[in-house]
């Protein structure tokens, strides 16, 4: 991912999340070095994920893929690609943040060997007030 994709990356993200990150949060996270991956389909941006790594481990900040593509195991080479990503610069683990009410996504991760370590209260924006996160790792 580059700046110059950056306007096709957010109005995907805007697509598929209810609070979807702005172009800013975009740019920080490629100015701070952050690990950002694009799937393109005969030039059509379908997909990607961004990665923020610490010190023996890596923060997965948000992965996103098309209605069209969903279910069609995109999300799954997006995440792979992730972990290898983070496999190969020597971290330890992946973490990650979800809302316990996407059951898609909590499924999804299970379904990657993700364990719940704990919860972050009041984390999420929502609706109505604030939702908790559940914090998930996989070893790596």
């Amino acid at each position: 991912m580059g700046t110059d994709d950056l306007a096709e990356v957010v109005a995907l993200e805007e697509r598929v999340q209810a609070f979807p990150w702005s172009i800013g949060n975009f740019r920080d996270a490629l100015v701070a070095g952050y690990g950002a991956w694009l799937s393109r389909e005969q030039g059509v941006l379908d997909g990607f994920v961004v990665t923020m790594p610490a010190v023996d481990e890596v923060h997965l900040l948000v992965i996103a893929v098309a209605p069209q593509r969903q279910r069609s195991g995109l999300g799954a080479a997006l995440l792979a690609h992730a972990c290898s990503a983070a496999r190969q610069s020597g971290m330890g683990r992946i973490l990650l943040e979800v809302r316990p009410s996407n059951q898609a996504a909590l499924a999804f991760y299970q379904r990657f060997d993700f364990v719940e370590i704990g919860r972050r209260r009041g984390y999420y924006p929502a609706l109505e007030g604030r939702e908790d996160a559940i914090v998930m790792a996989r070893t790596l």
